[in-house]
């Protein structure tokens, strides 16, 4: 007895990847699918998702003035003109002289001269600007003017500061600083949890400060009228402080070959 031949019939199949699932439910009787949205399959290298770790950093550094600037004034107020000008310029001589003497560069050095007429007599002032970066050396020279020289000269008090490329290597650093202790924090996370990190994504520096002196120093300074020159120099020191984000990669440990 011969088989009946069964009736021929058709199957339609379709894989449906994970991104496109949703179009498991546009299927109808009869095995067809309407038609849909189509969406782009990655790679399988693309599918697999970037690791990341997101960290921030932070940084506080500071630094002292580097210059500092004393003024010195003589004058002199005679009958005669020319009296008052040999009596200026006798102290001045010996002003200049001696901080030649003392190591200090010419061009550190800034004399302007003023010549006027008082009623009944002449006036003469000469003053002497001197920069220094050697605030030891600064004390000595100070101190040795005030000896030498009769109260008609007048010495101020020294006005710290700092040179701009000063302060710009300062708010540098302390960004790199803040970098650097992100970078530090993602690599103890990832040592902890079995990872190696991978190559910075994002750097971005979010806040940045700046202040000079402390907050009970300036206090302090408009209580008295007079500070001492280390309290100067403390009133005078720079503080920067920068915050960082950073996105690092995040790969999976390597594993090590075994040499046959």
């Amino acid at each position: 007895m011969s088989l009946q031949q069964a009736p021929q019939s058709r199957v339609f199949v379709e894989l449906v990847p994970w991104a496109d699932r949703g179009r498991e439910n546009n299927v109808v009787s009869g095995g067809e699918l309407l038609p849909g949205p189509r969406r782009h399959v990655p790679s399988a290298q693309a599918q697999t998702a970037t690791r990341e770790v997101h960290v921030s950093g932070t940084a506080e550094v500071s630094a002292s003035p580097d210059r500092a600037q004393v003024a010195v004034l003589v004058s002199s107020t005679k009958e005669a003109a020319a009296e008052a000008k040999k009596s200026v310029c006798r102290r001045l001589d010996y002003i200049t002289q001696s901080l030649q003497q003392q190591g200090v560069q010419a061009e550190n050095v800034t004399v302007t001269k003023d010549f006027r007429r008082m009623e009944n007599a002449y006036h003469m002032e000469a003053e002497v600007c001197i920069t220094f970066t050697e605030f030891g050396k600064m004390q000595n020279i100070c101190n040795f003017l005030v000896e030498k020289l009769d109260s008609s000269v007048v010495i101020s008090q020294p006005q710290f500061y700092h040179t701009p490329g000063s302060v710009e290597n300062l708010r540098r650093q302390a960004c790199l600083v803040a970098v650097e202790n992100a970078w530090r924090k993602a690599q103890e996370v990832c040592n902890l949890v079995g990872q190696t990190l991978g190559k910075p994504l994002l750097i971005k520096e979010e806040e940045t400060k700046e202040w000079e002196g402390q907050t009970d120093d300036l206090q302090s300074s408009r209580l008295s009228s007079s500070l001492t020159v280390q309290q100067k120099i403390k009133s005078a020191t720079i503080h920067v402080a920068s915050k960082v984000f950073i996105t690092f990669e995040v790969k999976g440990k390597e594993k090590k070959r075994k040499n046959l």
